[in-house]
């Protein structure tokens, strides 16, 4: 890691020491550089205005949504279901570089408004590339947060691939986040457990906590999965992004009256493109302040705890607790990169 890169983590840690506790943060969106997309993809993006999934976002476009949302800053990835991949797993390799690149760039046009994040496909590239871009994503980028993502929806069932990236990523000091649900890379139930045992004592981000695209009944399982092995496990760090509101109001409270270190361990999120940001901050926002209002809430746990929610509990939601989690995780990336 060279000087520069070291210096970019230490005003970003400067920044959001400064902002932690006054800064709403989308902890979960996906970017693409949309001046390259590949011809496959610019058909469909250049025929129609409306939204369909998939549909690429570029970071002009996320700080338009974010002025709107009253969000002041994002962690963005490379969006894979707009990077193009073949059959020549050589060539994946490229199109998954130039993506992370794109997302190192952004964030250094716009230091105070995007933290990158890398994002790694474990299936469409050589493993010795993928494990080459993990080196390059931390050790020349200065990615604290890499994805592990998959452009489709359906997985091999082998993990080896997955573990081995994720072994690399906390070898590097950086943190390992996968997307669970019935329908996500950690999939079925058991294979959270898995993770969680697996990596006891490092910290993993789990993106959408038991949601993703999958139905309603589909998911179900999922959530309430999550919610028990999150209260057993504190190196968990859930993204609530991509998931049913019910379920993430039943999170909050749960977390909430278990107290630290778990209540500081859930992280307010959009998934845009995937969700509209200011649809959902505007959900998070009447949530909590639903939350605050003990008197009136539906919830026995929240009227016979009165005061379990307040202003600063909602900051925290909204960013404090991923500002924190990120303040802490760039000082170990910085000291063991000394």
């Amino acid at each position: 890691m060279d000087h520069q890169t070291r210096q970019r983590i230490r005003e970003l840690i400067g920044f959001l020491e400064l902002n932690r506790d006054c800064t709403v943060i989308d902890a979960d969106t996906r970017v693409t550089d949309t001046q390259h997309l590949h011809d496959s993809l610019r058909a469909k993006y250049e025929s129609t205005p409306d939204y369909y999934h998939g549909r690429p976002v570029p970071v002009e476009d996320l700080i338009r949504e974010m002025e709107l949302a009253c969000v002041g800053m994002c962690l963005i990835s490379p969006d894979p279901s707009t990077i193009f991949s073949a059959d020549d797993r050589y060539n994946n390799h490229a199109s998954l570089l130039a993506a992370n690149r794109y997302v190192y760039e952004s964030a250094g046009k716009y230091p105070q408004k995007f933290i990158p994040a890398g994002c790694i496909d474990p299936f469409t590239a050589m493993p010795e590339h993928a494990l080459r871009l993990v080196d390059i994503c931390v050790n020349e980028y200065g990615f604290l947060i890499i994805m592990l993502r998959a452009s489709g929806a359906s997985f091999p069932a082998g993990m080896e691939a997955v573990w081995r990236i994720m072994n690399r990523i906390i070898e590097l000091s950086a943190v390992p986040a996968v997307p669970y649900g019935a329908d996500m890379l950690i999939s079925p139930v058991e294979r959270l457990t898995e993770l969680a045992d697996r990596y006891r004592g490092h910290p993993v981000i789990i993106l959408h906590m038991g949601g993703g695209t999958a139905g309603y009944e589909e998911s179900e399982d999922y959530y309430i999965h999550a919610r028990r092995l999150g209260l057993k496990y504190p190196d968990l760090k859930f993204v609530l992004s991509m998931r049913r509101d019910t379920h993430t109001e039943s999170d909050l409270v749960t977390y909430q009256l278990a107290g630290e270190p778990f209540s500081r361990n859930l992280f307010c999120a959009s998934g845009a493109p995937y969700g509209r940001m200011n649809w959902n901050f505007g959900g998070f926002r009447w949530m909590l302040l639903g939350l605050i209002d003990a008197d009136h809430h539906t919830d026995e746990r929240i009227r016979h705890n009165p005061g379990l929610f307040d202003e600063e509990v909602m900051r925290n939601y909204l960013g404090g607790n991923f500002a924190r989690f990120l303040i802490n995780g760039y000082r170990t990336l910085l000291k063991d990169y000394g």
